[in-house]
């Protein structure tokens, strides 16, 4: 389940699609080990307007 979900990530980042939030929130929820991925993805592309405050993904 986590390589699925990894690659998944991976796609966001080599495309600069958002895949949004809700798609973020859970992933984030999960699994900390997507967080470390997710928390990169969100340096990488600011634009996305999806912040990390307190530990907590906000939009």
């Amino acid at each position: 389940m986590r390589s699925e979900r990894m690659q998944r990530l991976k796609v966001a980042a080599s495309s600069g699609q958002n895949p949004g939030f809700d798609f973020l929130q859970e992933y984030w929820s999960d699994d900390p080990a997507l967080q470390i991925v997710i928390k990169k993805l969100l340096a990488k592309f600011p634009q996305w307007g999806i912040a990390i405050v307190d530990g907590v993904l906000v939009h």
